[in-house]
């Protein structure tokens, strides 16, 4: 695992109360579902008791992952008054015509689906040190030449 992870304050909260839920109520809900499937008798056989010992398995290495992360992770707060793009701001911007809003996070909290893009994504490290009005170019995953103009910056 790595340990050089950066979060937000909020990501560092959000993985704090996704441990709690995990090591309080999820392994015990876990705990039970292995104890019902073990009444049923034969665990060599058994699709319940195996599909409980995979779900425990996942979990608990979801638990270790979070657990390495919090303690290797570096907190960073964007800075108040900053014309600069920095982990934390939120930044919108024009992609080929069309206006896109993200977030610039850490990649343990990355999630494109609710527009938090890491700091070491292709986007996201061209538009680390960027001011209003810049014009960017980066390249996409599939080679492909991405222009981007930084329109607005709020931290």
């Amino acid at each position: 695992m790595s340990n050089d992870y950066v979060l937000t304050p909020e990501g560092k909260e959000k993985l704090e109360a996704e441990l709690l839920y995990l090591e309080n109520e999820k392994r015990a809900e876990v705990g039970e579902r292995i104890k019902i499937a073990r009444e049923f008798g034969d665990i060599s056989e058994n699709s319940e008791y195996d599909d409980a010992k995979n779900e425990q398995g996942m979990l608990e290495v979801r638990i270790a992952q979070i657990n390495d992360i919090l303690a290797n992770a570096t907190v960073v707060e964007a800075p108040k008054r900053s014309n600069r793009v920095t982990v934390g701001s939120t930044v919108t911007v024009d992609m080929g015509g069309r206006e896109r809003v993200f977030t610039i996070v850490g990649g343990a909290e990355a999630n494109a689906a609710e527009g938090k893009i890491s700091n070491d994504s292709p986007v996201g490290s061209v538009l680390l040190g960027s001011k209003k009005g810049d014009q960017l170019t980066t390249e996409g995953p599939t080679g492909r030449k991405i222009e981007i103009t930084v329109l607005n910056i709020e931290h």
